[in-house]
């Protein structure tokens, strides 16, 4: 039967134990600790690289959209396109840097979950020896207890003892619910950063195909041109137009298949069937986007839709149910499809290598209406084109107006 003196230096030693986890309970975390701050040292260093990088990707884009309100020329568009070339060969940059970043992250809080599991069960075990001490007086009756002490003094002061180990028990208790919730919390922070590890990696495989796009694009301009200012001149004046073209026939088939679907059995309006606009191909990375800034060829035109990314020849979907109202092969020139929906809503399909459809023919939502095109010098890419992707343009009533504002 252990003496109140020894109770209490028992009592001591595991509170001192509890405040001092690295010797009491056996396995040391200092180590743990210096790697936890060495990752964390890495994790901060990577991140000063990081915003080296991002500042030196906002001063490119500076100057894009600066060359961009300058005089349309050969050799600003080339500058134009060597800066996006260099601030995408950035972008990869930080990408691979993120990707390092997130991974030392990871790391940490694997680290720190594994500590913390480890304070967890010292706590534990804290909590077990004290509730052994008290159920070594829970016991013994109340006269075995006076009878045990010398005095009554004594016996008070074990009285004492014991209300001080309970509050120390509910302390206790208190903190492991606390580690517990770290714990928990530490863990949805570790699948959110895996979760943003795989979309770094994947937006770092993109950006590799942008880029390569982005030579390919300037040397065919540097190959249509011959380096000629005035044949460059020539391609810019053949985009406009061609653009204006593609313009004016769209406005005029919209009305004229309006009207006709109006004129047929007194219907009044195309009435809109779908629950809302479905991707027509693959949700991917929008290399531009509506009125985008940063368009290489804005100084020439505005851009009056997303760009979507996506293989030469992938199977393009109505974005939703309607009528076509032109379906039109430009050969080697820009190639379109419009299909207009209720409510004053219509869609165009741009830079498309293959048309399956034809004008008054009803598609449903999500046939295969086309290809993409894109990739310069094939055909329906037309001038200028950036590269394999999917021109997406949706009009209210006949005007442009920004597509993620209908997209899932």
């Amino acid at each position: 039967m252990f003496t109140l003196k020894i109770k209490k230096i028992v009592c001591l030693l595991l509170i001192a134990a509890f405040l001092q986890p690295t010797s009491a309970f056996g396995q040391t975390n200092s180590d743990a600790n210096r790697e936890i701050a060495d990752l964390q040292a890495q994790i901060n260093a990577k991140q000063q690289e990081l915003e080296g990088y991002q500042q030196r990707e906002a001063e490119l884009r500076k100057k894009i959209q600066e060359k961009q309100t300058e005089q349309a020329s050969l050799k600003n568009q080339i500058s134009i396109l060597d800066s996006g070339i260099a601030k995408t060969e950035i972008e990869i940059k930080s990408a691979q840097l993120d990707i390092d970043k997130t991974a030392l992250e990871i790391k940490k809080v694997t680290l720190e979950i594994k500590d913390t599991e480890s304070d967890i069960q010292r706590k534990k075990d804290y909590l077990a020896s004290v509730l052994r001490l008290i159920a070594q007086n829970d016991d013994k009756s109340q006269l075995e207890i006076i009878l045990a002490h010398k005095s009554l003094s004594e016996f008070l002061d074990q009285v004492e003892y014991i209300k001080n180990l309970n509050a120390s028990l509910e302390e206790t208790l208190i903190k492991v619910k606390a580690v517990k919730a770290d714990l928990e919390k530490q863990n949805s922070g570790l699948d959110n950063k895996k979760k943003d590890l795989e979309n770094l990696k994947k937006n770092l495989e993109e950006k590799k195909g942008e880029i390569n796009d982005q030579k390919v694009n300037k040397e065919y301009i540097l190959d249509e041109t011959r380096q000629s200012e005035k044949e460059y001149q020539k391609i810019l004046a053949a985009a406009e137009a061609e653009q204006e073209r593609a313009n004016a026939a769209i406005i005029e088939a919209e009305r004229q298949i309006r009207r006709k679907l109006a004129e047929q059995q007194g219907i009044s309006g195309l009435k809109f069937n779908d629950s809302g606009f479905i991707w027509p191909v693959p949700q991917n990375t929008i290399t531009a986007y509506f009125h985008d800034p940063e368009y290489p060829f804005r100084r020439i035109f505005e851009h009056p839709a997303i760009d979507i990314r996506a293989g030469q020849g992938t199977p393009i979907r109505a974005a939703a149910s309607g009528y076509v109202a032109k379906a039109k092969d430009g050969g080697y020139g820009y190639s379109y499809i419009m299909i207009v929906h209720g409510d004053g809503l219509s869609t165009v399909y741009g830079h498309v290598s293959h048309i399956n459809v034809k004008p008054d023919e009803f598609v449903a939502q999500g046939q295969v209406i086309g290809a993409t095109g894109g990739m310069p010098g094939t055909p329906g890419a037309g001038y200028l084109t950036t590269g394999p992707h999917l021109h997406l343009e949706v009009r209210l009533n006949g005007i442009p107006v920004n597509p993620l504002g209908y997209m899932p």
